[in-house]
């Protein structure tokens, strides 16, 4: 089942279902990470309600700790629904607590938890089993005697009794997931000059005029010094005379075309920009606020239009450093990331302010800068952010097992789905990102440079899932579903990159699917066919029947302005 789904409510209900028709009540749900573990149990408890509406009971769920061993008392003598949730940490480590659950303990009547959990003939439900397939970890899991197994993944590694599959094309074909919409920033060297330019997305067109580009450069002020300044360029526009006579931009620097086909602006001397792109003096620091700026833009945009339906719009920023968003040496404790946020949000900000007053107006004045965004990261003793620990090797590897960094988001998930709360802009560590599910994430902007560890469907899965307004309904209704469903990554790299490496993500994910129809399929029988007298090869098709067919592309309707769709294609 594709990421954002709804995976675990599937197998949630499944737990249901087969307590409902069999009478089975021991089930056990395994998962690989501590932030998965959480995440599950969450679930489990918002759901509770809903599935008592439909089947006039509740599930008694518990996670598993060593120390706390009375929960498998209840586990094995309470008739209801019975869950434990345990991460493969819990029996598959080397640790003290770890290893307790093979021991005979003297504060559990002389006997092994292993032994009280086995005889018990739970049914085991593995999610993400990929992550579980070690051979030590199947030899543990073998020892709770599982009645059966299921397994839930979107990529699974090994296939055993398929019973059903949702894939990435199934997801969208279906409308089951937000469409994703890509604004790549990229930095490319122009030989021969160093001047600093930046194409701001999008190209502007109206019915009455020419197109017209939003430019930054820089200009010289009065005083001789040097500042960068956006300004809208048009046809025959010349960036010498725009400079107050910059040198850099001396040579040829008149617009000689806009295009809005191909979102690129091109000058007299033969530079050509793409939308996103910066040329010339570009730092680490500067490519981070263009992309900053451009994730403040996409959530404006789309905070607009949702405004009014209901729909609370967050953006999600992954860090690779907590110092870059919260610095203690600082007085104010703001890192570099924070500074540039209030000053590039601050600066749009106003620019949404002149328009007319409206609901969503009055509704931005009540909102601090300072309190609008937030960061989710672990806190150490002295009520500090930190940043996480996280595996370097093996199939966890890039990911948090943090707890307290992972306690905080999930608390404040619901939280931050409502009007009243201020923050709209959250800040996390890019190792917790399977953490992070939450339905209203609009816009996700990586400031990183790639990691090889992380695949890019990794990157979008936290901002899959379709959103819901303010009384908790999903907006899923099949007419409007994509129209408010687009979820816009904004890249450190350029679009055509970007997608590149998502489309490769997606169709390895899809290679169960069958690339061709075989004759079996169409139901002819494989032996050489008599034709004039002449052999035809296995597998040519049969007069009359449907010929060999290899899959098409499919690409999805336009994007919101400024922003280029991932094609669904090609797919087989």
């Amino acid at each position: 089942m594709e990421t954002g789904t709804g995976k675990t409510y599937c197998y949630i209900k499944t737990i249901f279902e087969l307590n409902k028709l069999y009478g089975w009540s021991k089930f056990i749900i395994v998962v690989p990470s501590i932030a998965i573990r959480e995440g599950v149990a969450k679930s489990l408890d918002i759901t509770a309600e809903h599935f008592l509406e439909s089947y006039q009971k509740k599930a008694r769920f518990f996670i598993y700790n060593s120390k706390q061993l009375h929960h498998l008392e209840s586990f094995s003598s309470d008739a209801g629904i019975n869950v434990m949730v345990i991460n493969v940490q819990a029996f598959n480590a080397t640790g003290k607590d770890n290893r307790r659950i093979y021991e005979e303990l003297d504060d559990f009547q002389s006997r092994k938890p292993i032994d009280v959990i086995s005889a018990n003939r739970p049914i085991l439900i593995l999610d993400e089993p990929q992550k579980m397939e070690g051979s030590k970890t199947l030899d543990s899991l073998a020892n709770f005697r599982p009645l059966f197994v299921l397994r839930y993944s979107a990529t699974h590694k090994t296939e055993h009794n398929k019973i059903h599959r949702l894939d990435a094309l199934d997801a969208y074909q279906q409308k089951l997931v937000k469409k994703i919409a890509v604004r790549g920033v990229s930095v490319r060297g122009l030989s021969g000059t160093t001047s600093y330019l930046y194409l701001h997305a999008p190209i502007l067109i109206s019915a009455s005029k020419s197109p017209e580009a939003r430019v930054e450069f820089e200009q010289k002020l009065a005083n001789g010094s040097i500042k960068r300044v956006t300004r809208k360029l048009g046809k025959g526009d010349n960036l010498f005379e725009l400079s107050n006579g910059l040198d850099q931009y001396r040579e040829g620097f008149v617009v000689a075309d806009i295009n809005a086909n191909t979102d690129t602006l091109s000058f007299i001397n033969g530079v050509e920009l793409s939308v996103g792109e910066a040329t010339g003096d570009v730092t680490e620091s500067l490519l981070r606020r263009l992309q900053i700026r451009e994730a403040i833009k996409a959530h404006f945009d789309k905070e607009q239009r949702l405004f009014q339906q209901g729909i609370k719009v967050l953006t999600l920023f992954f860090i690779d450093e907590v110092a870059k968003y919260r610095d203690y040496s600082a007085d104010d404790e703001k890192g570099e990331y924070a500074r540039i946020f209030e000053e590039e949000y601050n600066q749009h900000l106003n620019e949404v302010l002149e328009l007319h007053d409206t609901p969503y107006q009055r509704y931005l004045k009540h909102i601090e800068t300072a309190r609008t965004h937030n960061g989710y990261f672990s806190i150490d003793k002295k009520g500090r952010q930190v940043d996480s620990t996280f595996k370097t090797r093996g199939e966890n590897a890039g990911m948090s097992d943090d707890v307290a960094a992972y306690d905080l988001i999930l608390k404040d998930k619901e939280r931050l789905l409502s009007f009243e709360e201020p923050t709209r802009f959250i800040f996390s560590h890019s190792a917790l990102r399977e953490g992070w599910d939450n339905p209203n994430v609009f816009v996700i902007c990586t400031l990183k440079h790639s990691d090889s560890t992380i695949s890019r469907r990794q990157e979008v899965g936290r901002g899959l899932r379709l959103a819901v307004n303010q009384q908790g309904e999903r907006m899923d209704n099949p007419a409007t579903v994509h129209d408010i469903n687009v979820l816009t990554v904004v890249a450190s790299e350029s679009y055509k990159d970007f997608v590149t490496a998502l489309q490769k993500d997606i169709s390895e994910s899809l290679s169960a699917r069958r690339r061709k129809i075989t004759p079996e399929d169409l139901g002819v029988i494989e032996w050489p066919v008599l034709t004039n007298a002449s052999l035809t090869p296995v597998g040519t098709p049969v007069p009359g029947t449907p010929p060999t067919t290899e899959g098409a592309s499919e690409t999805p309707a336009s994007p919101a302005s400024g922003e280029a769709l991932v094609p669904a294609g090609p797919y087989p």
